[in-house]
């Protein structure tokens, strides 16, 4: 785990801040949080990135094109949300899904997949 880099997309500050904490304490590094679409696109672009946990809205925004970037760049990600599949980009159903409210354990058993 030590050294792999997680991209932590989450608009939700005290969410955010619980993800990275259990990640950088697991011996992660964190990447972001990033809080919009905007944000999130930049940090894919420039960054080497191992994963990503993705909040399922921003603000409002659709994050299918954060999803689209993660998969054509080959970086494994999860969605952490409150909502059901059917709220995820319906060519992302199938990805990994960590539903709020969210343990620790949970949270590390997804990133440890990637």
């Amino acid at each position: 785990m030590a050294g792999k880099r997680i991209l932590v997309v989450e608009d939700e500050f005290l969410i955010a801040l619980d993800i990275t904490g259990a990640l950088e304490q697991a011996g992660f590094t964190v990447v972001g949080p990033a809080g919009t679409v905007r944000d999130a696109l930049s940090a894919i672009a420039r960054e080497e990135l191992h994963g990503a946990l993705l909040d399922a809205h921003l603000g409002g925004e659709s994050v299918g094109s954060i999803a689209d970037a993660l998969r054509a760049r080959a970086v494994p990600f999860a969605f952490v949300t409150g909502y059901g599949r059917e709220q995820l980009p319906d060519a992302h159903r199938s990805v990994p899904l960590i539903k709020k409210p969210f343990t620790d354990k949970e949270l590390l058993a997804a990133v440890e997949l990637f």
